[in-house]
């Protein structure tokens, strides 16, 4: 028996592993695994910085088989009571969707069970047969099932899917197998239903399930209503299936494989219903893409196809939760089997936060009227109405707003970035073509070197469009860098290097603003992509995240107000426009995109005449810099400083002065006050500079901000700690008492921050001329305990 302090380390090795073995876990194909992270760590940006929040760390996950974990167990040292555990186990379970879930100290063990709701102390661990027989139990799986849900996943690619995805897989399964017929999963744009998607058809394909029960491969349809939606995943995420893949195209019905593809158009044409070719029960599995786009609905015409293949099981995917205008599809489809939101990807580091820049022209601030008798650029008298940001590009076209936009944009590339990958959504093609004229001439210096600098895409460019978004999509490219567009690119672009986002048009509709904000969300970390922005010139972004249900929050939300020349002009609120009515979202995309692969036809003629007003002439600027935070709820974004944020949230989480006193004196639980305040975006370098207190330390600077206590600098601080703490120094010999008096000065000049990495600091001059760190310690302090001792007594003192 171990006597003295057992670590968690030590209870895992010496009391847990072997009783996990003891009930048959770790015995091939039952794998115990040891220490699995399974998220990746909110991204955190801070003062311009960006780093990594903590990790979520499972102690133990016990599979049933390599791809099919049943159990989390959460381990505490022996010291501990087993009880200490149980909440972290608790949380792990739920997160990962498992129904069991075990907290042990190693001498006992308390099993959490989700099916039966109970919590209790146990003798042993379930064995892996025990477990898996009441998780099929309770879902009323056959041992005929089996099979099915145990296939393993197809790993060719080497990406192994996400907790996330592994549950929304599973979940489908099951659902499959209990019977269901109509299936929805929803998944935040960004996360990968297409890897859902494959390794659903993989592990049905491979087992060999079919509606029918007979042993033969499934057929499979892959549906959706783009052809960038089914045409990518079909050459590489399913490249697997190898020849069993066919696309229904061009009056091509082969019926001779077994993983096929299509778009709704190609499907039923103006000439013929393709899929009648087909019979009803043809299909064992239909899988909708972006099904919330109008399938589901009763009066869509695409429903025909739905309504044909009534047989086949029928999964649906979206990224939209339920909303109104996606109301059909929950009733189609039924309640979601699983849901990813888009701010549970933020915050397990899976998905790109965002910084939200609200942009405001003089025209979309006070609304404009034509002078009188105003003429268009084709001799037309513009009526005489007051024209609000709703209207401009689709009743009124202001040249002068575009240029505006467009110039404040351009500044904003040279401030930061100006080959970082942008996508500009315009009001419609037109728009777009005038938005790409005024970006081009604003950086004729770049487009000189690289002509596609600037390039729209939208239905009009045809196979051109589609080689520009090739380009921007591939990371190895160096353009285009800026595509205007208006409808084609909300959805379908995997372009993990976008870091700006232009709403430079109104998107009423929630389920269209969270595709087009999904456009930033893929992460590129090895390229430098961790972030992006969501530049926001008609107040789309402000009113949908005033959305108390809005599922993802920003990093921080910025209104800058600059004129043409770029710059400032002052601090002006404005509400947020109010959310408009827009005719249905399908078919307005459909007038601006290709209906089908090759036909060059557009659903909607040309109107005879100019559908809008062109106004030319006029002069707009940008006004206004407000910066929108979140409360410390994470939830509302309300206008504040930073500074004024950075208060609000250190009162919230110390009550009193003396609370953050306490945490913040003591070195070990300072790192746990820092960790909090960063993952909240508070950065003391961005802090000093916003104050304009470079000299504080940051203590005191958070008391000033919090409760307005007097500033002290920090050469202030260090002549107190050397006259409130004489016996610290006199108890040493003379060299130590300069050593500490020596970390003082480095304090004075740095501040306490430099005492978390002591052993480095000890490396450096003026600290290396007494020898390495452990000599230091051994010489002059009685050891390292003794070393350490000393310091942190030190920074004790300064705190007092």
């Amino acid at each position: 028996m171990r006597t003295g302090v057992i670590t968690e380390a030590d209870t895992c090795r010496e009391y847990v592993t072997p009783r996990l073995v003891e009930a048959g876990w770790g015995t091939a194909p039952h794998v115990i695994g040891e220490q699995r992270s399974f998220t990746n760590g909110r991204i955190i940006v801070a003062g311009g910085k960006v780093q990594r929040g903590k990790q979520k760390r499972a102690d133990y996950l016990l599979y049933y088989r390599r791809d099919f974990p049943l159990a989390v167990v959460e381990a505490k040292e022996a010291g501990l009571p087993a009880e200490t555990g149980v909440q972290q186990a608790r949380e792990y379970a739920e997160i990962l969707g498992l129904k069991f879930a075990y907290a042990t100290n190693g001498l006992r063990i308390i099993e959490i069970d989700y099916i039966t709701g109970t919590e209790r102390e146990v003798e042993r661990y379930a064995t892996p047969n025990e477990l898996f027989a009441r998780l099929s139990d309770a879902a009323q799986l056959s041992e005929d099932a089996t099979p099915h849900l145990l296939e393993p996943f197809n790993l060719v690619s080497g990406k192994v899917p996400r907790y996330y995805q592994q549950i929304a897989i599973h979940r489908v399964i099951e659902a499959i197998l209990q019977g269901q017929d109509r299936i929805l999963a929803t998944l935040a744009t960004g996360t990968g239903k297409t890897c859902v998607a494959f390794q659903i058809c993989w592990k049905l394909w491979n087992s060999r399930w079919n509606r029918t029960g007979e042993y033969r491969r499934p057929k499979i349809l892959f549906l959706a209503d783009r052809n960038i939606l089914v045409d990518d995943p079909m050459a590489r995420m399913f490249a697997p299936f190898g020849d069993a893949r066919h696309k229904i195209a061009g009056g091509d019905v082969s019926q001779g494989r077994d993983m096929y593809f299509g778009i709704y158009q190609a499907l039923s044409t103006a000439s013929e219903d393709v899929f009648r070719q087909y019979r009803p029960d043809f299909f064992d599995l239909i899988i909708i893409d972006e099904c919330h786009r109008g399938s589901s609905r009763d009066e869509s015409a695409w429903r025909a196809v739905l309504d044909y293949f009534a047989p086949a099981v029928q999964f649906g995917m979206t990224a939209t939760p339920l909303r109104e205008e996606s109301r059909d599809t929950y009733e189609y489809f039924g309640n979601p089997v699983y849901t990813y939101s888009l701010r549970q990807g933020i915050e397990d580091g899976f998905l790109a936060p965002y910084r939200v820049h609200r942009v405001i022209t003089t025209v979309d601030a006070a609304g404009w009227r034509p002078s009188k008798d105003e003429i268009d650029r084709y001799g037309r008298e513009v009526p005489d109405e007051e024209y609000q940001t709703k209207d401009f590009e689709r009743v009124v076209a202001l040249r002068a707003r575009t240029r505006a936009m467009a110039r404040h944009l351009s500044d904003f590339l040279k401030g930061t970035d100006r080959f970082a990958k942008t996508l500009v959504f315009c009001v419609d093609q037109e728009h777009a073509a005038e938005m790409r004229q005024e970006l081009l001439n604003l950086s004729s210096d770049l487009v000189v070197q690289y002509p596609d600098y600037v390039c729209r895409v939208t239905a009009d460019e045809g196979a051109i469009g589609l080689t520009h978004l090739a380009n921007f999509q591939d990371v190895d490219k160096p353009t285009p860098v800026i595509l205007t567009t208006s409808q084609l690119l909300t959805t379908g672009v995997d372009a993990e290097m976008v870091k700006n986002v232009v709403l430079a048009r109104v998107v009423g509709s929630r389920s269209e603003f969270k595709q087009i904000v999904g456009r930033g969300t893929r992460l590129k970390v090895d390229y430098g992509k961790e972030y992006f922005n969501i530049i926001d010139f008609t107040g789309t972004a402000t009113h949908h995240f005033a959305d108390p249900d809005f599922d993802g929050e920003p990093a921080r939300i910025e209104e800058v107000t600059i004129d043409e020349a770029g710059e400032q002009l002052g601090v002006t609120a404005l509400e947020p426009e109010p959310e408009t009515t827009e005719t249905a979202l399908l078919e307005y995309e459909l007038r601006e995109e290709q209906i089908g692969p090759g036909t060059g036809v557009l659903i909607e003629e040309p109107p005879p005449e100019p559908r809008k007003f062109y106004v030319d002439g006029g002069e707009v600027e940008v006004i206004g810099h407000l910066v929108y935070d979140l409360d410390t709820d994470g939830k509302k974004l309300q206008v504040v400083k930073y500074t004024e944020y950075s208060g609000r949230t250190v009162r919230a989480l110390y009550p009193t002065r003396e609370a953050l006193q306490s945490a913040w004196a003591n070195p070990d639980t300072r790192s746990e006050v820092l960790r909090e305040l960063t993952e909240r975006g508070i950065s003391f370098d961005e802090l000093a500079a916003s104050s304009d207190q470079g000299d504080a330390d940051p203590f005191d600077l958070l008391c000033h901000l919090a409760w307005n206590a007097p500033l002290l600098t920090r050469r202030q601080r260090a002549e107190l700690a050397r006259r409130k703490a004489p016996d610290l120094f006199a108890q040493y010999g003379d060299t130590a008492r300069e050593i500490l008096s020596l970390l003082l000065d480095r304090y004075i000049e740095r501040g306490i921050l430099q005492f978390n990495a002591l052993s480095e600091l000890m490396k450096v001059q003026p600290f290396d001329r007494y020898g390495n760190p452990g000599e230091i310690a051994a010489r002059h302090f009685g050891g390292v305990r003794g070393m350490k001792d000393a310091v942190s007594r030190l920074q004790t003192a300064l705190y007092q």
